[in-house]
């Protein structure tokens, strides 16, 4: 799933307050993201529990509904209504599942479209790597809190400045982002085949249209955009000369493309600098 509401205010960095660290480390005793335990009052003030609930409700709520345009998209490319389902059950990554049900309704390799799905997917292990310290659950859960870790989930989490309002967070946005998309899906693919023909109606358009505003709010930096921007030309480009699926292979390459160009840039710049400080010495 991918970002689709912003959480109101600028989302802080929990468990950044020095105190905490050397107070606490992350994930022992009881002590949350960005508290501390000595008393002193010097992190985060708690934030209350109607606010993460509000938070979590506004989120899981739009983007859950969200899952009728997946429904729909999805029984439009050929797949059977428990196939659509099942994505959405075991699955439950909403760009990924766009990908994959695009791909297969363009006539691209099956095999292609779920490597395009999985490597789309690939970014919630690393949210998991920062989630599992903040949420600090028993082990034995968190196998099934995996399961819940997506881009909406991380923002109501990350927004969050102490422990027990980070899993009231997760775990509210999580629930209800499941159940409506779940439900949306259900009802997205039972309308599609009762209307017939999605693309009569234009019903096909609805995932990118989805797809394209749940990561609109997401480019924030220059280098965001310009890794966005650079995926467009490629997956554009080559789309009429690859196999279905192909291109959003290779419109991956954008990230670490824009990337190493900023890398270089930097590099060139602190050269120049030194060259510059260098000769004022010799001076």
């Amino acid at each position: 799933m991918t970002l689709a509401a912003s959480v109101p205010g600028p989302p802080p960095e929990p468990g950044n307050a020095s105190a905490a660290r050397q107070d606490s480390a992350p994930g022992e005793g009881s002590s949350a993201p960005g508290e501390t335990t000595s008393g002193r009052g010097d992190g985060p003030a708690p934030k209350p529990d109607s606010a993460v609930v509000r938070d979590a409700l506004g989120v899981g709520i739009a983007v859950g509904l969200s899952g009728f345009a997946f429904g729909v998209t999805s029984a439009g490319s050929g797949l059977t209504l428990l196939q659509t389902c099942a994505l959405s059950l075991f699955v439950f990554t909403g760009a990924s599942q766009f990908a994959l049900v695009g791909a297969i309704a363009a006539g691209g390799n099956p095999l292609a479209a779920a490597a395009g799905a999985f490597f789309l997917g690939v970014r919630n292990a690393f949210y998991g790597l920062r989630l599992s310290q903040l949420l600090g659950l028993p082990r034995f859960v968190r196998p099934f809190a995996a399961h819940w870790v997506i881009d909406e989930t991380t923002a109501v989490a990350l927004a969050q400045p102490t422990r027990r309002s980070v899993r009231i967070g997760f775990t509210l946005t999580g629930l209800t982002l499941y159940v409506l998309w779940n439900l949306t899906t259900l009802l997205g693919a039972l309308g599609a085949e009762a209307i017939g023909d999605t693309e009569a109606w234009g019903l096909d358009a609805a995932g990118p249209a989805v797809f394209l505003s749940l990561l609109a709010p997401m480019l924030r930096t220059a280098t965001e955009r310009a890794v966005a921007g650079l995926a467009v030309l490629l997956g554009l480009g080559f789309l009429p000369v690859l196999p279905a699926g192909v291109p959003v292979l290779v419109a991956a390459l954008a990230a670490p493309a824009v990337l190493w160009l900023k890398g270089r840039a930097i590099g060139d710049r602190t050269g120049r600098t030194t060259r510059t400080q260098r000769k004022e010495q010799d001076r």
